[in-house]
């Protein structure tokens, strides 16, 4: 099989502030796996959750693991992933690959994957709309800017900043006030919280009727996710603090769900071992993204 990679510009539309920093856009990778006249196309995005991944280390990456799967099919994804496994690739890099093997997979079938996974479309849940770290007047405007666009059905409003817990709750009284009345409203503190923050934010958070608090504390700091766990009325899901299924049985007497993200897990067969091990353990699942 032959390989091709290539670079391109994701500019955001609206720059998206969380606790780590903020973001106006990503140089991504493109992927391109052909063979017996199919072409499979995956995707790479950076991201600074643990080490950083960044394009240029993803790129050098890519490039210098391409001729040595050359000699394979793209039906041969066990070893396929093995090889990058055995070459320390980084995960986005892993993603990309394993994206544009199943994608030339299901143009050689003529199938999509929910079908080549026997899935249900019926099963899809709403997909949320983003609202990041802002001032009040600002936070209305983005939602504002959201309906204009969209039919907003659930908010993830991004919590955490460095002016503090009382900013957040002026911030999310704002996206409140302005979000349609039956929409859902989620959290996601990116970690931004201390133990003792995320006590007061949580118990403040349940009785406004948010639906539940993503990493409320910072990666590195699950020891004390127990403690919230045992204390939080509202549901805790972890997304820096889980890339892969080996994650997930530690994690899983001190968080009620997981965030999977293609980059961080390395592709959709780890997103699918993620996302059995996670039912086996008893916990719900999102899937977010970086990039746009």
């Amino acid at each position: 099989m032959q390989i091709r990679l290539q670079t391109f510009t994701v500019h955001k539309r609206f720059a998206l502030t969380i606790s780590r920093g903020t973001n106006t856009g990503n140089t991504n990778i493109w992927i391109a796996i052909a063979h017996e006249n199919i072409e499979g196309w995956g995707e790479a995005s950076p991201f600074e959750v643990g080490e950083a991944q960044t394009t240029e280390m993803l790129l050098a990456a890519l490039t210098e693991i391409a001729p040595r799967l050359e000699q394979y099919s793209p039906l041969d994804r066990q070893q396929i992933e093995q090889v990058c496994i055995g070459a320390n690739l980084p995960s986005a890099a892993r993603a990309a690959i394993d994206m544009a093997l199943y994608d030339w997979l299901g143009k050689r079938v003529g199938l999509p994957l929910w079908q080549l996974w026997g899935l249900s479309r019926q099963s899809i849940v709403p997909t949320s709309v983003t609202v990041g770290i802002s001032s009040p007047e600002k936070a209305r405007e983005r939602v504002q800017h959201w309906q204009e666009v969209t039919s907003v059905r659930c908010l993830k409003v991004k919590l955490g900043s460095p002016e503090g817990i009382e900013s957040d709750r002026a911030m999310l009284q704002a996206v409140r006030e302005e979000a349609p009345a039956d929409a859902l409203i989620y959290v996601d503190a990116n970690g931004g919280w201390n133990l003792d923050d995320a006590l007061l934010m949580c118990n403040w958070l349940g009785e406004l009727g948010i639906r539940y608090i993503e990493q409320p504390l910072p990666k590195g700091q699950e020891q004390d996710l127990e403690i919230l766990y045992a204390r939080s009325p509202l549901p805790i899901f972890v997304d820096e603090s889980c890339f892969t299924s080996q994650d997930i049985p530690k994690l899983a007497d001190k968080v009620h769900g997981i965030n999977i993200k293609l980059m961080k897990a390395g592709g959709l067969t780890e997103a699918l071992r993620m996302v059995h091990a996670a039912k086996a353990c008893g916990l719900q699942i999102m899937f977010g993204c970086y990039s746009t």
